[in-house]
């Protein structure tokens, strides 16, 4: 008898879990439909009315995922980190930019799949220590300045990942406002500086970023890193 409660009560916590999920990333592709145009992010209507988005961090914080089912956890916490992004704007809205609220990304804390973390954990501790191998991450992560990579109007999901992770990676290595070429002379964004082990794990930076380049960068271009606009990504 004890055995079959503890299936039972096992199935029931597992199914609700699942319809969780399904249940985030179908209001969280609805919500960045809505709120996302062209890479930006329409604040001011969000911060004007809330809910749907704390009804998201809701199912978020009661969710739970394993890394044993990859492209969930990733999809998950990809969209995880990017509304949990919007949500400090949002609470400290209006700003000009994520650095001017304190502790944006290593104090302000958020709970996502049953963790409690902050951006930074997020993205380095929960994302990229788990698969260290998964660079595009940094083109699918966006930290609300118009530096990054932009934001796109749909949340990730666990069958369309490895296409939309491949599709962003590609349009931010092709922008010649991201990857700026100047016959031999490269001026990548900063992301590839912080993130340098990232993108030499197999050969060179100019290596890596030519896997999803039309045109190809010299193998020996000289390498140099722009000023990162910190700028909010908003619809003004």
């Amino acid at each position: 008898m004890k055995k079959i409660i503890f299936l039972l009560t096992f199935l029931t916590v597992t199914i609700g879990s699942a319809q969780n999920t399904a249940d985030f990333f179908t209001k969280s592709d609805a919500f960045f439909k809505k709120h996302v145009t062209k890479g930006k992010v329409d604040y001011k209507s969000i911060k004007n009315d809330p809910t749907t988005l704390n009804e998201l961090l809701d199912i978020a914080a009661g969710a739970s995922v394993s890394k044993n089912d990859s492209k969930t956890f990733q999809a998950f916490f990809i969209n995880g980190y990017n509304l949990s992004v919007i949500k400090g704007i949002v609470d400290n809205y209006p700003t000009k930019s994520p650095l001017d609220i304190k502790g944006f990304f290593d104090k302000t804390k958020y709970t996502l799949g049953g963790k409690t973390t902050t951006l930074n954990d997020l993205e380095n501790k929960i994302l990229r220590k788990n698969f260290p191998t998964e660079a595009r991450f940094h083109f699918a992560l966006v930290c609300a300045g118009l530096g990054c990579p932009p934001i796109i109007s749909e949340a990730y999901t666990p069958s369309l990942l490895e296409k939309q992770l491949q599709r962003q990676t590609t349009i931010a290595l092709n922008n010649p406002n991201f990857i700026k070429v100047k016959g031999k002379k490269v001026q990548l964004s900063k992301i590839f500086e912080w993130y340098k082990g990232d993108f030499t794990q197999n050969g060179s930076e100019i290596d890596y970023v030519n896997q999803f380049r039309k045109e190809k960068i010299p193998t020996n271009a000289k390498v140099s890193y722009y000023p990162y606009n910190w700028s909010l990504n908003s619809i003004k």
